[in-house]
């Protein structure tokens, strides 16, 4: 049986119900997180949780307490028996009476749940085709917002152009994912965007960035174009459920030779590295 945790309640999944007064259902208006485990282990657990409560405060959710958000999280682990999965926590506002304006008074209602998640091994890999689109969300793209509509309509776009990813940009430069962090290479550097409000920190992208820097590659914080894409050497996205992705086509077009490139392998074997360093850790 799964269990997962709402407003207060641990409860079986299957007999879980939302309040309809709950802001995330009438607006979308909370944040959430999805952590990764492997083999029974949080990965970047801490990073997580700090993100969610930042991303709360930048909505002025602040009466969210960091001590109840990791308890209910280590007790969802440890009362579900998944040893490789994806734990999901959202926040919303609370529950009230519908109106677009803050309610006076209300207190933040938390749900989490697990799934079993296996590691994306076959696509990481054989690579991928991404596509381009417009980077159409709002301006607070750090806020990791129950507000995914636009990303859900970007993904979308791929899904119907036959590929795994919509990689996207404001006015030619590209920003990230419809939800990944992407990555360019060229000449040996590794580029990407700049964690500013254009794009949500990621904590894979985090980790890759570390790792980049531990192991002498170097790194370019900065925008590139659609153009410059065109012409890198590799791509490849990050996310917490996706780990490391090459992208071996893009609107079509081979990226490099087509191929899985050598700094994205690098950066997968560091990354599998954590993981087998967390694991062994007890």
């Amino acid at each position: 049986m799964r269990i997962s945790y709402y407003n207060g309640q641990y409860m079986n999944h299957d007999e879980l119900s939302v309040k309809s007064g709950d802001r995330a259902f009438y607006f979308g208006d909370g944040v959430y997180e999805v952590i990764r485990i492997y083999d029974g282990n949080f990965f970047t657990f801490d990073e997580h949780v700090d993100r969610l409560l930042q991303s709360a405060e930048e909505i002025m959710i602040r009466d969210l307490d960091r001590e109840e958000v990791v308890e209910i999280l280590h007790e969802i682990k440890n009362r579900n028996v998944i040893l490789n999965g994806a734990l999901y926590i959202q926040v919303s506002r609370g529950i009230a009476p519908r109106d677009h304006g803050f309610p006076n008074v209300t207190k933040p209602v938390i749900y989490a749940s697990i799934t079993e998640a296996k590691r994306p091994l076959s696509l990481m890999n054989s690579g991928v085709e991404a596509v381009t689109a417009e980077d159409y969300r709002w301006l607070k793209c750090h806020v990791k917002s129950l507000n995914l509509l636009a990303n859900v309509m970007e993904k979308q776009y791929a899904v119907e152009n036959g590929a795994n990813e919509t990689i996207l940009h404001r006015d030619g430069v590209v920003t990230e994912g419809s939800s990944t962090n992407v990555f360019m290479v060229k000449n040996e550097v590794l580029f990407t965007h700049p964690a500013n409000n254009l794009i949500l920190n990621g904590i894979t992208r985090r980790v890759v960035l570390g790792l980049a820097e531990e192991n002498d590659i170097s790194v370019r914080e900065e925008g590139f174009t659609v153009s410059d894409m065109s012409e890198a050497d590799e791509v490849f996205y990050t996310s917490t459920t996706q780990e490391i992705i090459p992208v071996i086509k893009v609107d079509g077009r081979d990226v490099g030779d087509g191929k899985t490139g050598r700094v994205t392998q690098q950066l997968q074997e560091y990354f599998n590295k954590k993981i087998t360093q967390l694991n062994s850790v007890k």
